[in-house]
């Protein structure tokens, strides 16, 4: 995960500005206004985890908490917590 990438991200951009983002990245071979990178799904993962950073911001967490939710979630998803 790229920590800072995502952070600034979710400063700059709104959840919608992300998600047009995502679209552009998928079409454009990962390139659009927000970011861009060489491996198309690295650039959406980034993408979509700045959103759902800025979502969880947007509804009064820190930004550091924020981060922590995500890391939360992604574990869950793993398997790794319950």
């Amino acid at each position: 995960m790229h920590i800072k990438e995502i952070k600034e991200l979710a400063k700059k951009f709104t959840p919608e500005q992300l998600e047009n983002c995502i679209t552009q990245a998928i079409e454009n071979d990962g390139k659009s206004e927000c970011y861009y990178g060489e491996d198309v799904l690295e650039v959406v993962n980034t993408l979509a985890k700045a959103q759902t950073v800025r979502q969880l911001m947007e509804q009064g967490m820190s930004e550091i908490e924020a981060i922590r939710e995500l890391a939360r979630k992604i574990r869950q998803v793993q398997g790794v917590e319950k």
